[in-house]
Order: C-alpha cells, then sequence, then structure tokens
C-alpha cells in the first residue's frame, strides 16, 4: 500500500494525502456476503438525538466479515483483496475448498492466490487462525478473541497488531496494541500476522466535505457553548471554561472512569501506559 499526495490545485488538494489503493484487486463486493446497512443520524427509536455530531455520508452496505475463523481444517484461497468503508482494514475475499466463501480481515502481506487453513494442523503463517496454545511465542497477532468462540474482538483496526508474549497455564499472556499486558485463555483464536493498511494513520482527507462524506458533523467545543448546554460553557469573552469536563458533568483529562471492582482486573498484568 502507497500514499499519495496531490498538486494544490484547490485549497482541499493542497493538504490531501490519500491510499493509492494499489492492494486492492476488485472493485465491486461478493454480493452474498453483503448485508443492508441503514443510518440512524444518531437518533434512537422515539426520534430523539441520543449521539451528537452524526448524520449524512454516503450510503453504505456492509460486508459481513468473519471474525471467528471457525471453519477449521478445511483449505481456503484468496481470491480479493478488497476496500472495506465500515473499516479501516482491508477485507480478502476467501474461496473454501467446499465451496463457501468468507469475508475476513486482510493481514498485511496477504496476496490473491494465497492458501489459508484455520485449526489445530494450520502453521503459524500470515493469515492462518491459530489457537493461542499452539502459536510460537514472540508471534505477531491480530484478530484475538476473548472469549473461546465469540469471535475476534483485539487488534482488528488498520496497522494494528498484538504480542504473544508466554503462556502460564490455561492462560497466554498478550501484549495489546495499547501497550497493556494481559491474559487470555489458550482456547481463544487469533490470526498470525499484523492488519493491513498500515499506513492509514497518515491519510489527510484534505477538506472538512470529505468528513461529511464519513458521517461525521461538525463537533462543536463546550467553551464556546451556553451554560446551559454545557459545564464549560457561558463567560464573557474568551474564557477558559472551569475544570475539563464532559457534557453531563463527568471530568476529563485523568479522571478515572473504571470499575473498581470490574471482573477482568485479575487477567491485567501490566497498564497501558499514559
Amino acid at each position: 500500500m502507497g500514499l499519495k499526495k496531490f498538486k494544490p490545485t484547490t485549497p482541499g488538494q493542497r493538504h490531501k494525502i490519500n491510499s493509492t489503493f494499489d492492494e486492492i484487486t476488485a472493485s465491486t463486493p461478493e454480493k452474498s456476503l453483503l448485508a443492508k446497512k441503514s443510518k440512524s443520524g444518531g437518533r434512537n427509536n422515539t426520534g430523539r438525538m441520543t449521539m451528537r455530531y452524526l448524520g449524512g455520508g454516503h450510503k453504505q452496505q456492509y460486508r459481513i466479515i468473519d471474525f471467528k475463523r471457525d471453519k477449521h481444517e478445511v483449505p481456503a484461497t484468496v481470491k480479493t483483496i478488497e476496500y472495506d468503508p465500515n473499516r479501516t482494514a482491508r477485507i480478502a475475499l476467501l474461496y473454501y475448498a467446499d465451496g463457501e466463501k468468507r469475508y475476513i480481515i486482510a493481514p498485511e502481506g496477504l496476496k490473491v492466490g494465497d492458501s489459508l487453513l484455520s485449526g489445530k494442523s494450520a502453521a503459524p503463517n500470515v493469515g492462518n487462525a491459530l489457537f493461542l496454545s499452539d502459536i510460537p511465542l514472540g508471534t505477531v497477532i491480530h484478530n484475538i478473541e476473548m472469549k473461546p468462540g465469540k469471535g475476534g474482538a483485539i487488534a482488528r483496526g488498520a496497522g494494528s497488531y498484538a504480542q504473544l508474549n508466554a503462556r502460564d497455564g490455561k492462560y497466554a499472556i498478550v501484549k495489546m496494541p495499547s501497550g497493556e499486558t494481559r491474559m487470555i485463555l489458550t482456547t481463544c483464536i487469533a490470526t498470525i500476522g499484523s492488519v493491513s493498511n498500515s499506513e492509514h494513520s497518515l491519510v489527510r482527507s484534505g477538506k472538512a466535505g470529505r468528513t461529511r462524506w464519513l458521517g461525521r458533523r461538525p463537533r462543536v467545543r463546550g467553551v464556546v457553548m451556553n451554560p446551559v448546554d454545557h459545564p464549560m460553557g457561558g463567560g464573557e469573552g474568551r474564557n477558559a471554561g472551569g475544570h475539563p469536563r464532559s457534557r453531563n458533568g463527568m471530568p476529563a483529562k485523568g479522571f478515572k472512569t473504571r470499575d473498581k471492582k470490574k471482573y477482568s482486573d485479575k487477567l491485567i498484568i501490566e497498564r497501558r501506559k499514559k
């Protein structure tokens, strides 16, 4: 994957940095793996706005992704690498030997024609899905389950990865993308390699309109609101706005919101770096 800059022929082009989409091999998605995706505009079932700054955006169809990788011991061939509007990573279309088709999150380095496998007999190669008990220590992994059979939940965004550091009894010790080290059951499945589209963080939209195309509306700072609208609003001229906090009064910038008695505390060995 590469990036391209644009000649500043317009103000919007001046700072724009976009993907070259070199790795994309198909422009139309697999029809059998599409689902309807409707927009809410941030409104709930009574029509009230419960999420601000959402609305508009290009129409999208949801691609059904196989996060579980539970089709064990059946070889699959990578047919295409595709763009997915619902996520930052690229997706890969797999054709299984028994005729089934599935989408997976494409790892970095996966190419059309590669053969993939999941299960006990799979080799620790890029794109293969193995149990944490079978993956060699030190391996870079992504799409990691937190509960056996539930499907991958960790390291699914563009360029993200975790690392399997050790095993201790029924637990594997994994270093998360955030820097946190935690224990995960060895019966959970993970995919070998890092997630594709690693240069996504370097992309620059160039203009506000491109953000609107993604369905994001302008975000208003609390400081510029009125006192009735936000705890930090009001005041004559440019006031600092008091203590930083959210619209419902929750302190920000350093205030810990994690439950002190959360069940997973005993699984966390080292907290993420501040």
